[in-house]
């Protein structure tokens, strides 16, 4: 329930540079290498000891998506290193093909994600978690099955958002945790409104990350984060075929057990392209107010926004966001 109608930070439009943040400094892999074999060692590095029931929480796009991440790097990952574990997904707020969970199965198919079990976490309902700290919330509507999971791995793939800016790790499970009915409901409309897109710009991100703790708390040590900085359109995956071409560079993939780091660490990297290659994504980031995602998840206490960006594919060298993307390329098909 929403305690009272508080007021939204400010800011969302506005990037920090790295040296106007403070605080400690947590770790953030990457590697260049978008290979089925890229997203195995840089997983490596973050998995630590993954007991009892996993799940990986990942989007799994409408009909034949273009840019989500691809089947094949998902399913030797999961067959070689959680040989145990399943996808987990939650249908969505919209109606379209993943709305109920009968049509959201039947996508599942088309997309080829056959080889592990996938659990529609709100298939039976759901569950609600308590979101500490929030002003937006006391607690948040989930997929009920998510409770079951001892670990959660969030594997994302980042890319720009029609209301959000960016999607990153805390999108990820901010609203893909979140049930389809009420869950979702309870981030993107005012109650009584007629247009359920109606929360928009701070107050959205704001209501959005409250929902990605209220997650993080739940699973505490055993969550774990991987973006993959690939095809990022400005559209999110939900827009499967009908997302805006992709003009910004592939960057490579990160890896963190902090997701305030990991998805500022991605926004830095988009930040450190050249120009003509970060301004499109840029411009979706900041005229959605997506910078708020950042800002409101250090006043929440979920991370660290200065980082240790490890280069595995230099044998752990420190480097710069301007040092990982120096040698990317313009995008191509």
């Amino acid at each position: 329930m929403c305690i009272q109608k508080p007021t939204p930070g400010t800011g969302g439009n506005q990037y920090i540079p790295y040296e106007k943040r403070s605080g400690e400094e947590s770790a953030v892999y990457f590697t260049r290498d978008l290979s089925a074999e890229g997203l195995r060692r840089i997983f490596s590095r973050v998995k630590g000891a993954m007991t009892g029931k996993v799940g990986v929480k990942l989007h799994t796009g409408e009909p034949h998506g273009p840019n989500i991440i691809p089947r094949p790097w998902v399913e030797s990952l999961i067959q070689n290193d959680l040989p145990d574990a399943a996808i987990v997904e939650t249908n969505t707020y919209y109606e379209g093909d993943r709305y109920t969970t009968a049509g959201h199965r039947e996508t599942l198919k088309v997309n080829g994600w056959t080889f592990c079990p996938v659990d529609i976490l709100d298939e039976d309902g759901t569950v609600m978690f308590p979101v500490k700290g929030g002003k937006w919330f006391e607690e948040m509507s989930m997929g009920k099955h998510l409770a079951d999971y001892s670990f959660l791995f969030v594997l994302t793939h980042f890319k720009g958002h029609t209301k959000g800016g960016f999607g990153g790790s805390a999108k990820n499970i901010g609203i893909g945790c979140a049930d389809g009915r009420t869950g979702k409901a309870m981030i993107h409309t005012t109650p009584g409104s007629a247009d359920m897109w109606d929360i928009s710009d701070e107050e959205f991100m704001e209501r959005m990350m409250e929902s990605a703790k209220a997650v993080a708390d739940h699973f505490g040590d055993h969550i774990t984060y991987v973006n993959v900085l690939r095809n990022m359109s400005v559209s999110c995956d939900c827009e499967g075929t009908a997302a805006m071409p992709v003009v910004t560079p592939n960057i490579g993939i990160l890896a963190s057990q902090d997701i305030l780091a990991i998805d500022q660490a991605s926004v830095d990297l988009v930040y450190a392209l050249k120009e003509e290659d970060r301004h499109a994504l840029v411009e979706r980031m900041e005229s959605r107010h997506g910078l708020r995602q950042l800002t409101y998840m250090k006043e929440l206490g979920m991370g660290n926004d200065r980082y240790r960006l490890i280069d595995i594919d230099h044998k752990d060298q420190e480097i710069t966001p301007a040092e990982a993307v120096k040698d990317v390329v313009p995008f191509q098909e």
